[in-house]
């Protein structure tokens, strides 16, 4: 089964329904969420429209910092994921998606990338304030 992106699925102006006209298309095809977790390196290459590739990180265990203070960014180990607030299953099961907060050596730092999309994971070092 695939994710499918196309438009039949809407109802007509007056409330009826829709009568299919024709069959899915390959560039109405979507993907399944990537879902990242800490772990061994593990990526996956996906060839797309155009032969465009697009990287998936399918589980890591290192993130890359910023320290917005001074400047600095290093590569560093992920302990855990302390949150994520885009899914309470999510912040269960310890999946890093953007805007997960993970702990590092460093301190606590939120994610900025889309590691199912981009293919690594950065993350800034978060304040004092926004820790709590």
């Amino acid at each position: 089964m695939s994710v499918w992106h196309g438009h039949s699925h809407k109802k007509k102006p007056s409330g009826g329904r829709k009568r299919a006209y024709r069959g899915k298309r390959k560039f109405e095809q979507g993907s399944f969420p990537v879902e990242t977790i800490l772990g061994e390196s593990k990526l996956k290459i996906e060839i797309g429209r155009g032969r465009t590739t697009k990287i998936k990180v399918l589980a890591s265990k290192y993130a890359v910092v910023t320290d917005q203070k001074s400047g600095k960014t290093e590569k560093v180990e992920i302990m855990r994921v302390v949150r994520n607030p885009a899914n309470i299953d999510y912040d269960r099961r310890g999946v890093i998606t953007k805007g997960a907060v993970i702990e590092t050596p460093l301190g606590l730092a939120r994610v900025t990338s889309r590691p199912g999309q981009h293919g690594i994971i950065n993350a800034v070092l978060m304040g004092e304030k926004e820790e709590s």
